[in-house]
């Protein structure tokens, strides 16, 4: 097993890239502990998933149902996890952001976007992964080869109705990451960011549009479909291989060819 004794953090691990990231990775052998934000209807049956994928690999899989933008559930959330069996110092291969909280409206008209939508969207897909890779780092979790990774997608670059808050996170993401590659290197982490092709997610199908942007993947893409949260999955279990060791500061299209038309 490829990752046997290794540990990921995902940060909304519960649907999409998030909970395909789960089951690549525990199909390698990496233990995971997945924070996600789910009401106590639709948790159930996820802990059935993650208990049948923990059983089934012979690792460990820690849930974690809070809210990952505070302060109190990241030193929750450290206490909790050193306290886990298995897990301790330096075993932290992957911290994954995959935290998909924002507002989907306009610039103008009765329902704009405010200053307030603006910042809490930022902070929910971008400037939360510093947070919490500074606590990780400081509790001493990260492994001395260690991968962060972020998800951006085409809207950081062009325009989607009602995707203005979510396109200026991402864009600050991408900025992020290159600053994080630089500044963590020194403690042995690789920050890297993937952008994914259009994906029918449950968060893209909440953007106005949504439809079209599907439509308009599957016609626009060189391999004749649109992305699936597996085909994102692969990479970043690739991206937290030894052979990606020398993979820093990157931004990986994985789109099928989707970004060249």
């Amino acid at each position: 097993m490829t990752f046997s004794g290794l540990w990921a953090i995902i940060l909304g691990g519960s649907s999409g890239f998030g909970f395909a990231t789960v089951e690549k990775l525990a199909s390698h052998g990496m233990n995971i502990a997945v924070l996600y934000r789910e009401p106590s209807i639709r948790e159930r049956p996820l802990l059935e998933q993650y208990a049948k994928l923990a059983a089934e690999h012979g690792i460990t899989i820690l849930p974690v149902n809070a809210n990952a933008l505070t302060t109190e559930a990241r030193e929750a959330f450290i206490q909790k996890f050193t306290a886990q069996d298995g897990a301790g110092k330096h075993q932290v291969k992957l911290l994954l952001h995959s935290i998909a909280r924002g507002n989907l409206k306009p610039l103008t008209g009765d329902d704009a976007l405010t200053v307030e939508d603006i910042q809490f969207t930022t902070y929910a897909m971008s400037n939360s992964l510093l947070d919490w890779t500074r606590d990780i780092l400081k509790a001493e979790l990260f492994h001395p080869d260690a991968r962060i990774i972020g998800l951006t997608s085409e809207g950081s670059h062009k325009y989607w109705d009602g995707y203005a808050a979510v396109s200026l996170a991402k864009a600050s993401l991408e900025s992020l990451a290159t600053y994080m590659a630089v500044e963590f290197a020194p403690f042995g982490i690789k920050t890297n960011i993937v952008q994914a092709g259009i994906t029918a997610t449950t968060s893209l199908k909440m953007i106005p549009g949504s439809e079209k942007l599907i439509e308009i993947g599957n016609k626009r893409n060189p391999l004749g479909r649109i992305t699936q949260p597996e085909d994102v999955a692969k990479v970043i279990y690739l991206l937290c291989t030894d052979d990606a060791f020398w993979v820093n500061g990157a931004l990986i299209h994985v789109d099928g060819g989707e970004h060249c038309r």
